[in-house]
């Protein structure tokens, strides 16, 4: 498989990346899961030929479509990111339309199972490279990041350190993940507030679990999130509740501000996609190339690629700007 860039990607073009690979995606590979309501379903997207792969978990969303918020979904990016020398793993979490589970009382939209997904996946890299033909001995398992989108970007947060704790009895939940090195944010949930005052009636009926605290999510990140991303069935502030977890996290961490921007950032939940509201070629390439540099100098030391974007991007003024925090 080959992956070509749009015609229309406009000012992306003007920021750097490396060349492109062609690719291979395998799935299902299929991880047994004893006391998980279904086996663990991933997707595997690798380059085609390149050894010492560093590893990009990703969590998907939970959008409208049955099948986008799954391992079928997110090829914009995941694709992308393969064809750039990173192999990328993408589940299916139990939260997903695509199975039609109901979750259990206090594990509502399985928060805490898609966390554990990830663990699981990092836990059998072995096996995965095993199942899938020509990945043997390919992957790097000391170069491993995560990224995710909305609710997919909430589980990345717990495992780069965030916790919660649950308003209705106190429980808190904070396993951070150290095998994983550096994460992206895309559009992910903000702070609850004091007494959840930031979530609106239909957020606190919808989450009524969340009230997470950021001020341990110590592991590198990149935040991204649209300016125009307006959530009101999660919470009573605007678009910047989306960059919380830069806001209120300890640094190493950078943030990606979008102008014009909605909640999928381009479209990056796939092609073509009806549930994207700024559905933007250019946006897309911008978000795709910004987090392949952002990963590939968090886990190579000494490597360029993030300044050398940011240095583009800012150039790029009517698209957006970067803020860091060290």
């Amino acid at each position: 498989m080959h992956i070509g860039y749009h015609p229309l990607i406009g000012d992306a073009a003007k920021l750097p990346i490396s060349p492109t690979i062609p690719i291979i995606s395998y799935s299902p590979v299929v991880l047994p899961a004893v006391n998980r309501s279904a086996d663990l379903q991933l997707r595997i997207i690798v380059p085609s030929i390149g050894q010492n792969l560093p590893i990009i978990l990703f969590s998907h969303g939970q959008g409208r479509s049955a099948s986008l918020s799954s391992l079928e979904g997110y090829a914009p990016l995941c694709e992308f990111w393969a064809a750039h020398g990173f192999a990328v793993i993408q589940p299916t979490h139990l939260s997903s339309a695509f199975l039609g589970l109901k979750p259990p009382a206090g594990n509502e939209m399985f928060w805490k199972t898609r966390a554990e997904d990830m663990v699981k996946i990092l836990d059998n890299l072995d096996a995965i490279e095993s199942v899938v033909p020509g990945l043997k001995d390919r992957l790097d398992h000391t170069k491993v990041a995560i990224a995710g989108h909305s609710a997919g970007a909430w589980t990345t947060m717990l495992l780069l350190g965030a916790s919660n704790t649950d308003p209705r009895d106190g429980s808190t939940w904070h396993r951070p993940e150290k095998r994983i090195k550096a994460g992206i944010v895309l559009a992910g949930f903000g702070s609850a507030g004091t007494d959840r005052s930031d979530m609106s009636d239909s957020g606190k009926v919808r989450a009524p679990y969340y009230n997470s605290d950021f001020s341990t999510m110590s592991t590198p990140a990149l935040v991204l999130y649209g300016d125009q991303d307006v959530s009101p069935h999660f919470t009573t502030r605007g678009p910047d509740w989306h960059a919380d977890s830069y806001r209120f996290s300890p640094g190493p961490k950078d943030l990606l501000t979008l102008k014009g921007s909605h909640h999928t950032l381009g479209g990056i939940s796939g092609w073509d996609a009806l549930e994207s509201l700024d559905e933007s070629q250019e946006r897309m390439a911008i978000v795709q190339r910004m987090t392949w540099a952002f990963l590939t100098s968090q886990l190579y030391e000494g490597d360029e690629a993030w300044p050398e974007a940011c240095k583009a991007f800012a150039k790029l003024e009517e698209h957006g700007t970067v803020q860091s925090k060290r």
